[in-house]
């Protein structure tokens, strides 16, 4: 098998990317920027492409390159996962500017589903696709309009490609749970005015309450491993 990650460079794909690759399982990184540490240690198992993925043009010219094909090479199993994301824009909608929900639309939906497609045309014999989500995809929060909404697309996405019911393909949108990241501490930083729930956010970071992108890397990874992948096309981790 091999694996797609997507914003690999920091964070929790940082440490999705890092967890396959302990499990010898190579992994094609698309973010921004290289991972400059996980390329030093596991040279033989990284290769990386350096893609803006909230330029869909880029991304669409970038999938009808080879570089997925020449990845994959003669394996038949491959896994995406769709880590890639933004908290941004946070406020009411009057005060968001229109670049930044474009640019937050292309990058949490267009570029998971641009993926997603490619992966489901590949000619293998085991396509596993991984959104990852959030509790805002289910649960309204102020401020956090564009976020959910973007997240709740890829919830519905999952279900309806879920019933097509593709040869050798499984497909969930998973909400990983509250994890200690980059993500996190921007939001604790936002505005109160712009973000509602920002003290919630902080009380979490102060009581010990978030999860470290390690752990949580290591269960994602079991649960897109494990045999009964997709058989609910969303799901929450404990």
């Amino acid at each position: 098998m091999k694996a797609i990650v997507s914003g690999h460079s920091r964070g929790l794909g940082a440490a999705i990317a890092a967890e396959l690759l302990r499990r010898a399982i190579p992994v094609l990184g698309l973010a921004r920027r290289r991972n400059a540490t996980l390329q030093a240690g596991f040279p033989g198992l990284l290769t990386q492409h350096e893609i803006d993925l909230a330029d869909s043009a880029a991304l669409v010219r970038w999938l009808g390159g080879t570089a997925l094909p020449d990845f994959l090479g003669a394996d038949d199993r491959v896994l995406l996962i769709n880590n890639a994301g933004t908290v941004h824009p946070v406020g009411a909608l009057g005060q968001l500017a229109a670049a930044a929900i474009a640019d937050a639309v292309a990058l949490n939906v267009g570029a998971p589903l641009l993926l997603a497609s490619a992966v489901a045309a590949l000619p293998c014999r085991q396509r596993r696709i991984l959104h990852l989500s959030s509790g805002a995809a289910s649960d309204a929060y102020p401020g956090w309009a564009v976020y959910g909404a973007t997240k709740a697309a890829l919830d519905h996405h999952a279900r309806a490609a879920a019933l097509d019911r593709s040869a050798g393909l499984s497909i969930c949108s998973v909400a990983p749970g509250v994890i200690d990241t980059d993500m996190q501490a921007e939001l604790r930083a936002v505005a109160p005015e712009r973000f509602p729930l920002r003290e919630h956010f902080h009380a979490m970071h102060r009581h010990g309450q978030l999860s470290t992108p390690a752990s949580r890397a290591a269960r994602l990874v079991d649960f897109v491993l494990a045999p009964d992948f997709g058989a609910a096309p969303t799901a929450a981790l404990a």
